[in-house]
């Protein structure tokens, strides 16, 4: 069992161990924790989550391909057993996600091309980041995400609306009552989500302090130009085509209330040959809703 005090508030493995059971890693980033598993050995696969996930999201594919590859899954700051640092002593923001991970993968030194799987936020900072380090990428596995900025033909969800813009609402919601990561739990997946997977997915969210990160997400995401991220997810818009040169798998889950069929067919106009897999009764949590389907076509991509 991995247990970590984290503002007070022990955040445990407990209750989930047996599905969760990584060595625990730690990289420090301006005086914070960074988490990290690291398991296996080869060509290595990094693995980015987004809000409100954590790397538990990725510990299928870290089974499945951890015997034959090395395995890296961070946990961005306040979230997972990574430190939590309140709002005045780290920003949470897009430019600072990048910086972040820019960190971590140069303190890793990795000496192969690295196969990039993201999800929700990890796809906008893993692109973010790749696009400056073309050199390093050699597979890209993208789920239920964005590259670009909000399509045209889809409108901006009232329930993260509320969450982004009416602070009164959001403050007692997000971080008092951890609704966002607890709603998750019944409209991400399309599937019902055992006891024990639910208790893994919010267990690092366990109090107002800790639940920073998840709302800091949602107030993050770039919609007019005078949002403090705007900038960086635009030049991402404008340089994605470079990714084009890459083998690129796509595994989407229909069902997903924010990135749905509106995200889906940007993403087809943009990276028309990728290899695309869609799965018409999956939500946001496609590795949740099907897990067995999707780690087969992760490991067939990457062998290939």
């Amino acid at each position: 069992m991995v247990e970590k005090i984290i503002n007070n508030k022990i955040v445990s493995t407990q209750g989930f161990e047996d599905i969760y059971s990584y060595k625990p890693n730690y990289f420090k980033i301006d005086g914070f924790d960074m988490h990290y598993i690291d398991k296996g050995k080869g060509k290595p696969v990094l693995m980015l989550h987004g809000n409100p996930t954590w790397s538990f999201y990725f510990r299928n594919a870290v089974d499945k391909l951890s015997p034959d590859y090395r395995t890296i899954v961070p946990d961005h700051i306040g979230c997972g057993f990574s430190d939590k640092p309140g709002i005045k002593d780290y920003k949470y923001t897009l430019k600072n996600r990048v910086s972040d991970l820019t960190k971590f993968i140069d303190y890793l030194d990795l000496k192969d091309k690295i196969t990039l799987i993201v999800h929700d936020w990890g796809g906008m900072i893993g692109l973010a980041w790749a696009l400056n380090n073309l050199s390093m990428i050699e597979k890209i596995i993208i789920t239920n995400t964005s590259g670009f900025l909000l399509p045209t033909t889809k409108k901006f969800p009232l329930r993260l609306a509320l969450i982004k813009y009416f602070t009164p609402f959001a403050i007692p919601a997000v971080l008092g009552f951890n609704l966002f990561s607890f709603c998750a739990l019944y409209i991400a997946a399309k599937t019902s989500i055992s006891p024990k997977v639910k208790k893994g997915l919010t267990a690092p969210y366990n109090s107002w302090k800790n639940r920073i990160a998840t709302l800091k997400f949602v107030q993050d995401i770039p919609l007019t130009q005078a949002d403090e991220s705007y900038n960086i997810v635009k030049e991402v818009d404008k340089n994605l085509y470079k990714i084009k040169k890459f083998p690129i798998l796509f595994l989407w889950g229909l069902k997903d209330f924010v990135f749905d069929k509106s995200f889906l067919n940007e993403w087809k106009k943009r990276i028309p040959d990728a290899e695309y897999h869609i799965f018409k009764n999956s939500g946001h949590y496609i590795f949740e809703d099907k897990p067995v389907e999707t780690m087969l076509l992760i490991e067939k991509f990457i062998n290939n």
